[in-house]
């Protein structure tokens, strides 16, 4: 198993030389490829407007990106858990292989049945291909660049959580965590579980990013038909609205509250904690 990202290696990275990243205009899909050109890949960078066009939405735009393609990121919108997403990964899987793509590497939701199920289906379909599935915790960068920073720029950290607390990974380290599987050997047929260091409360975020923004910022709980009804609110459909805060409030729901040690094993090094990432983030002054 590797236990360093920071030896490039250059035998596997050939392997690999030319990767296609899906929703490469994401959190964990920019981070990716900008970590792949780092290290020498040729990056075709899939969106919807991007210079290779990939929609996960439109299934005429996968294969030809992924036709030359030595490897794939893999990282489906809206979410592995999602209605569609296990036919969606039967016809890419099926598609990867008959291109010649080599290997693979999956992002899944940790805690997610309906996730595991997508896992499944391209697994299955991907006959001949190296699969790694990487199932990371809530994402830090959520409250600074997803679906909470609206609210906590606004003061208010608004969620179905209760006080559960989540080991929130940060999207740097799990991008490291992907590059990794995609680039060196050892981690096919592989599924690891990563997160951040310790599991932190809602209530805790607030009080870390109030420390590091300098301008108060409060955690408000909310039940699952509330946060429903607010997303409603915003303009996203009913049945998308319900469909998220189920699945929020599902992952929430204290069975996901402890911390794995992937990011360790893959890396060699301790995952980032949320107080630094906040202090990153907000630029304030040192925990």
């Amino acid at each position: 198993m590797t236990t360093n990202t920071q030896n490039t290696q250059p035998a596997s990275t050939a392997r690999t030389s030319t990767v296609l990243v899906t929703s490469a205009t994401g959190k964990t899909g920019r981070r990716v490829a900008e970590r792949l050109a780092a290290r020498g890949a040729t990056v075709r960078a899939g969106s919807r407007t991007g210079a290779t066009p990939f929609d996960w939405e439109a299934p005429d735009t996968w294969a030809a990106a992924l036709r030359g393609a030595d490897a794939a990121y893999v990282a489906y919108y809206p979410d592995l858990a999602a209605p569609g997403a296990v036919e969606a990964m039967e016809a890419f899987g099926r598609l990867a292989a008959e291109n010649g793509v080599r290997r693979i590497t999956l992002l899944s939701g940790r805690g997610e049945p309906a996730a595991v199920l997508a896992e499944e289906s391209l697994r299955a379909s991907a006959s001949g291909v190296e699969l790694t599935v990487v199932r990371a915790s809530f994402f830090a960068q959520n409250f600074s660049e997803g679906l909470l920073a609206e609210g906590v720029a606004e003061g208010a950290v608004v969620f179905p959580a209760g006080d559960t607390a989540e080991p929130f990974v940060d999207a740097d380290d799990l991008a490291d965590v992907v590059v990794e599987t995609l680039t060196a050997d050892g981690h096919a047929g592989r599924v690891y579980e990563v997160t951040g260091p310790r599991p932190v409360g809602f209530a805790e975020v607030a009080a870390e990013i109030s420390r590091a923004s300098g301008r108060p910022v409060v955690y408000a709980p909310v039940s699952e038909a509330d946060y429903a009804g607010m997303l409603a609110g915003f303009g996203l459909p009913v049945p998308e609205a319900e469909w998220l805060a189920a699945l929020f409030a599902t992952l929430l729901d204290g069975h996901n509250a402890h911390a794995t040690d992937g990011v360790k094993r893959i890396l060699g090094r301790e995952p980032r904690s949320f107080a630094d990432f906040a202090t990153e983030a907000w630029g304030g002054p040192s925990a």
